[in-house]
């Protein structure tokens, strides 16, 4: 077996030699190297703004939705939506281990798991896409991926399905990043609070602020809104569209007497909500955008020209101990677990 490069820029096609995420198209076929790992692909989980993209550009048309799904892994080798730039995560079987790795992982032929690195960065063949569930994002499939010796993963919890292991550890790194940035006391706020990035943040922020503290939900949607109710996760329920920043602004500042947000979670899945996630961040606040959806253009410059000087951090969907954070707060949470039992189990 050869050796490759271990954070995979050996399967780069265009440009040859990028970083796989960088990179416009991979080698997801070539043989394995003595440092990846091949897994045998059942099903993807693909990140909430690239599914919400590919649903509107297929009218919500189950045979259209798996026919951009096909393309797109066809011409880039990789699940990388060209128009929102992000991905999404696998679960699967390991097929195959390279030879340099099989002694250094604690990983052995057979075991399920799921890939904690985005489906942007992760060579990827689809042979078959066998349903699509336009209700959780998620796609049955059978394929092969391939990870990279840098690859993060985790097996498959024992006490949970599949597809709600998934699902939860999807958005892993929202819920880790909300339990370091909320304090004892601080007003937190959560935009897109209704799904389920949204509601494991909530339960991390309740957690945190403490009795002194204020928990915000934020959220459009009838659904969302009655799903946060029925659970408690928030102190007050903004129903508002985070889209119209002013409008957005009014609604958060009547709810909360005036008070801004000392921190502010952003997990929303279109588009234009920077603004509005600014605004209601107090002067030396902290804006946490976890969206893909995100510009960060907009963000930036916008945050000038209004005169808000705010922390802005980039949702890295990598924290150190984030599959332990995300799968215990729906194992503490019985709630919160039903709710997610329903939807995705």
């Amino acid at each position: 077996m050869e050796h490759g490069c271990r954070y995979g820029s050996h399967r780069a096609i265009e440009p040859v030699g990028s970083l796989p995420q960088a990179a416009w198209k991979l080698d997801a076929t070539s043989p394995l190297r003595d440092n990846e790992i091949l897994v045998r692909v059942s099903r993807l989980n693909i990140d909430s703004a690239s599914f919400t993209q590919i649903r509107s550009q297929a009218d919500g048309d189950f045979a259209r939705i798996a026919s951009i799904i096909r393309e797109i892994v066809a011409q880039r080798g990789k699940l990388h939506n060209p128009v929102t730039g992000s991905g999404g995560m696998l679960i699967g079987s390991v097929e195959r281990i390279g030879d340099s790795l099989a002694s250094r992982i604690r990983l052995n032929v057979g075991d399920r798991i799921a890939t904690l690195v985005s489906l942007s960065l992760t060579p990827l063949v689809l042979h078959t896409i066998r349903n699509v569930n336009v209700l959780t994002d998620q796609v049955d499939v059978d394929g092969h991926a391939i990870l990279f010796e840098t690859g993060v993963w985790a097996r498959l919890p024992d006490d949970m399905p599949e597809n709600l292991a998934l699902a939860v550890l999807d958005v892993a790194g929202a819920p880790a990043q909300t339990a370091r940035l909320a304090q004892p006391g601080n007003v937190v706020l959560v935009i897109g609070a209704g799904g389920k990035a949204g509601l494991l943040c909530l339960h991390e922020a309740r957690k945190r602020v403490g009795t002194g503290g204020v928990v915000v939900a934020m959220e459009t949607s009838a659904k969302g809104r009655e799903r946060i109710s029925s659970l408690g996760l928030a102190d007050v329920i903004v129903e508002t569209d985070a889209t119209r920043p002013l409008g957005a602004l009014a609604a958060f500042e009547a709810a909360t007497g005036g008070r801004s947000a000392d921190v502010t979670i952003n997990v929303v899945n279109v588009p234009g909500t920077e603004m509005a996630s600014v605004l209601c961040t107090r002067q030396r606040g902290i804006v946490y955008f976890f969206s893909m959806a995100t510009s960060f253009t907009a963000a930036a410059l916008g945050a000038e020209g209004v005169a808000r000087d705010v922390d802005m951090m980039i949702g890295n969907g990598y924290a150190e101990g984030h599959v332990d954070a995300a799968l215990g707060a729906v194992r503490e949470n019985e709630g919160l677990r039903r709710l997610f039992e329903q939807v995705y189990a």
